[in-house]
Formats: structure tokens, C-alpha cells, sequence
């Protein structure tokens, strides 16, 4: 089987799978402090690392865990999982709630959202689906298209999503992760785009803003980005 054969296999066996992805966001709302009285802090963050593997053995696959801090006022962490079903992801998320760390967190954002097949480039799937590491920074967003882009004539939608993936060409470094979200919370579709450099991110957003899809767009927010940090480490850091 040539590379060619094979790549178009594993496209096919990606898109005849069912996978759920969620991105999950917190608050730090009870410090864990220093001194006398504060919190184990190597405890806390073993006991989620624990739950984590755990989770990996069960199906369940953390992607990473992010810190948004500073980017957001109103946000400190975002968790990135999927697993073959929704079910499973609720079940994680409760359970990481019910850690001691979990339990100083409040919840911000959280969205599921998975993937189906392209409408019309079948090849382009999500790269946390095509067995590819994640980046060192994350930018995640849903968006709603406008109430005529459904109505449009194929080959209209067609021409604009081309465009739309030229303009992204020079941006082969920056991996894309369009999944669907329709009837699973407020938003039609979910988009995170991975990268190691932080820049390369901002500079493809900017860019994309002069394609014609953009006006068939009528909400995109919020944004949530952040570098991917383990949670031990991130348990070291706040507050």
C-alpha cells in the first residue's frame, strides 16, 4: 500500500468514527495559599495526574490542560479531553470536579462538541484525531454561521471554504480542529487551532478576517487561549 493509499485510508477510518471532544474551563475560586494551613500542593496535583491516567486507561484521552490566566480575567485553567462518547466525558469532569483540586474550581465555559466528516474536503480532519501531538499554545472558539450560509448554493459555500484553506497555506505550522456542536449547547461549530508559537496563531486569525466566508459568520465568541502546562505544574503556579 503506497503513503498515498494509506493516508487516504486512515482519513476514511477517522471519518467512519464517532469521537466526542469537550474543552472545559475553571476558575481558581479557593486559593491554595502558602504557609502554615495552605494546601498540599504536590498532593493535590498528583491526585489529578492519578485521575488523568486513569481516565487514559478507560478510553478517555486529556489532550491537555491549559493556562488561560491572564488572557482571561475570569478564567485560570481549560481541560481538553474526548473520548468515544459524551457519557464518558461528563463522567471525567465530574470526577475531576470531586478531586481536592477540582473542588476549588468553579466552572466558566464548558462545550462538547464532535467530529463529522468535511462537507466538501472529506481529507481535512481534526489533528488531535490524525494522531498528532498537541502544540504548546491552543486557541479555542465557537462559532454560529449566518442564517443564509445553509441556504446558499453549494458551489458558493464551496468556492468560500477554498479560499478560506488558501488563505491558510502559508500557516502549514498552526493545526486545525473544526468540529461540530449543533444541539449540543449554544453554537453550531467549535475551532482550536494548535501551535508551538503563540504569534503564528494571531497572525493566521488576523489573516482569515479577509475571507468571504467571514460575513456568513454572526458569532465567534468567546476565545479562550492558553499554553499548555501540566497540571502538577500549573497547581505550583496559582495562587
Amino acid at each position: 500500500m503506497s503513503e498515498q493509499q494509506s493516508n487516504a485510508a486512515r482519513v476514511r477510518e477517522i471519518n467512519d468514527s464517532i469521537r466526542y471532544t469537550m474543552w472545559s474551563v475553571f476558575r481558581l475560586a479557593d486559593v491554595l495559599g502558602d504557609g502554615p494551613g495552605s494546601a498540599d500542593r504536590d498532593a493535590e496535583g498528583a491526585e489529578v495526574e492519578e485521575l488523568f491516567t486513569e481516565l487514559g486507561e478507560g478510553g478517555v484521552v486529556v489532550r491537555g490542560v491549559y493556562d488561560v490566566a491572564g488572557l482571561r480575567a475570569d478564567a485560570d485553567l481549560m481541560v481538553w479531553w474526548h473520548a468515544e462518547d459524551s457519557e464518558s466525558l461528563q463522567q471525567a469532569y465530574h470526577r475531576f470536579r470531586r478531586t481536592s483540586f477540582g473542588r476549588r474550581l468553579d466552572p466558566v465555559w464548558s462545550q462538547l462538541a464532535l467530529h463529522r466528516p468535511a462537507e466538501f474536503n472529506k481529507s481535512h480532519v481534526p489533528a488531535f484525531l490524525d494522531e498528532e501531538a498537541p502544540k504548546r499554545h491552543v486557541c479555542v472558539y465557537p462559532f454560529v454561521r449566518s442564517y443564509e450560509w445553509y441556504l446558499l448554493p453549494d458551489d458558493e459555500r464551496r468556492t468560500m471554504l477554498k479560499e478560506h484553506g488558501m488563505q491558510a497555506r502559508p500557516y502549514p505550522d498552526v493545526r486545525a480542529n473544526t468540529v461540530a456542536s449543533f444541539a449540543l449547547g449554544d453554537y453550531e461549530w467549535m475551532l482550536a487551532f494548535e501551535a508551538d508559537e503563540l504569534h503564528r496563531i494571531v497572525d493566521l486569525m488576523r489573516d482569515l478576517r479577509a475571507s468571504g466566508a467571514r460575513r456568513h459568520v454572526r458569532e465567534e465568541v468567546p476565545f479562550y487561549t492558553g499554553a499548555l502546562t501540566p497540571v502538577a505544574e500549573l497547581v505550583q503556579r496559582l495562587p
